[in-house]
């Protein structure tokens, strides 16, 4: 793969990744949205269905991680890192232009869920206390924790993305399964199982540039009572997956080979 096809496919792959997945937050969460409050069902199928259409979409040119964490965890495991820098490159890029998108494909939502907010915490933010700072809409865009606690948030999303990447790095011991296109499918299963079954405590980031380009768009949009991009929050779903991405790669080299 070159690296222009990396940088193009991850660029592709992972906006889809972020406009579908981000979509289905939208959809649930804003105001006049046909699938307002339908549930974390809903979000946790259609972040599955989200990755499920990236990678195969970007996995002919760049093989489809649209995760750092992923990266990550394939450069320890095959020893290559010369193409990782074109891949963060391409995830970063892409989750930005997704999540612009969302905002596009929601412009009218957006408006009615914040019509009347005014203050930069209008009426439908959460509440102060244990969940932190957070707009109206960050939820769309970025995730957050239930209950705000470093270590038990940073824990959970280690936890989470070491499930992810151990299954993405397992895939090869199982003859044909990540050259015929399943491997993607049984991925985008596994990252539905994650968040019915982990996604509870933080909203499950598991991918560095899922939270952060929608978080930098966020900051960026201009939306009125919006509220905060709870910035002191933001490297938890960054630092946490790359550990979690790290270890899921030692642990691969010590006991799978």
């Amino acid at each position: 793969m070159s690296n222009g096809h990396i940088v193009t496919g991850e660029i592709f792959g992972t906006a889809v990744l972020i406009l579908l997945g981000c979509g289905v937050c939208a959809a649930v969460t804003l105001k006049r949205s046909k699938a307002r409050d339908a549930g974390w069902l809903a979000i946790t199928f259609g972040w599955g269905f989200a990755v499920l259409g990236g990678a195969y979409i970007a996995n002919g040119y760049s093989g489809g991680h649209l995760n750092p964490a992923v990266t990550l965890g394939i450069a320890i495991k095959t020893g290559q890192w010369s193409k990782v820098p074109y891949y963060l490159l391409g995830q970063l890029v892409g989750a930005v232009i997704g999540a612009f998108l969302v905002w596009v494909a929601y412009l009218g939502q957006f408006s009615a869920h914040l019509a009347g907010t005014g203050a930069p915490d209008g009426p439908d933010s959460p509440p102060a206390g244990p969940a932190g700072p957070g707009g109206p809409v960050l939820g769309v865009f970025s995730t957050g924790p239930e209950i705000r606690n470093t270590v038990q948030n940073l824990l959970t999303e280690i936890v989470a993305t070491f499930v992810l990447v151990l299954f993405v790095l397992t895939q090869g011991m199982t003859d044909g399964l990540a050259e015929n296109g399943m491997g993607i499918l049984l991925t985008a299963l596994i990252v539905v199982g994650i968040g019915l079954s982990l996604g509870g405590p933080t909203g499950y980031a598991i991918n560095p540039a899922r939270d952060l380009g929608p978080r930098i768009v966020h900051a960026l949009l201009p939306l009125r009572g919006k509220g905060g991009s709870d910035w002191g929050y933001a490297w938890i779903p960054v630092v946490g997956p790359l550990a979690g991405a790290a270890i899921a790669g030692g642990l691969y080299q010590l006991a799978f080979t």
